[in-house]
């Protein structure tokens, strides 16, 4: 049997130019590499289906559009009206699906583990909204977004994922990870000028 090989981070090389961009009291930049991701769908109007993902979770599925549930380590991303993403700490997929399908058994559904799809970039500081805002078309600005929202949308001609999980503000930016390197290294630039 061939020996597997340790999962490499997409932005592994960055790592260090991020953190020397980096400047705290105006904006971070890191990544959070490997995070479970597992992707859910079901019927959010079956009472059947939430009380079986809150089985399973400890948290319940958000049916607002674009909001997110938290509970400790997990976050449910609302990302349609059946569909939402599940994200924990990393080597967590295994879990999470063995328990869904064990609460979810004989309902409609579908799980699966998408973590390897996307890596996750965390940026965060007072300038974070200011460098997102030179390449996102959303109006961020706390009356329209803020922390417990997400929406897919493009920053930077890449599609994302966006998060915002705090006043600080922090964003989480959920990226493919074939884009990770081209949204980092765009992320970097914008971030210049607030960091001399």
């Amino acid at each position: 049997m061939a020996e597997m090989s340790p999962p490499e981070s997409p932005l592994g090389p960055l790592h260090e130019t991020m953190a020397q961009t980096s400047r705290e009291g105006a904006v971070v930049l890191r990544e959070s590499p490997f995070l479970t991701q597992v992707d859910l769908r079901g019927d959010p109007h079956d009472p059947r289906f939430l009380d079986g993902v809150e089985a399973a979770l400890t948290i319940r599925p958000p049916v607002n559009a674009n909001h997110v549930a938290v509970s400790g380590d997990l976050r449910i991303l609302w990302l349609g009206p059946d569909e939402w993403l599940i994200v924990g700490p990393e080597g967590e997929q295994d879990r999470i699906r063995g328990d869904l399908e064990k609460t979810l058994a004989g309902q409609h559904h579908a799980v699966a583990d998408v973590s390897a799809h996307r890596t996750v970039l965390e940026i965060s500081g007072p300038r974070a909204r200011d460098v997102l805002e030179k390449g996102c078309y959303l109006d961020l600005h706390p009356r329209a977004f803020g922390p417990g929202r997400c929406l897919g949308t493009i920053i930077a001609k890449t599609q994302v994922l966006l998060e915002q999980t705090d006043d600080t503000p922090s964003y989480r930016l959920y990226v493919r990870a074939s884009y990770a390197r081209h949204l980092a290294t765009w992320l970097l630039d914008a971030m210049a000028e607030y960091i001399r």
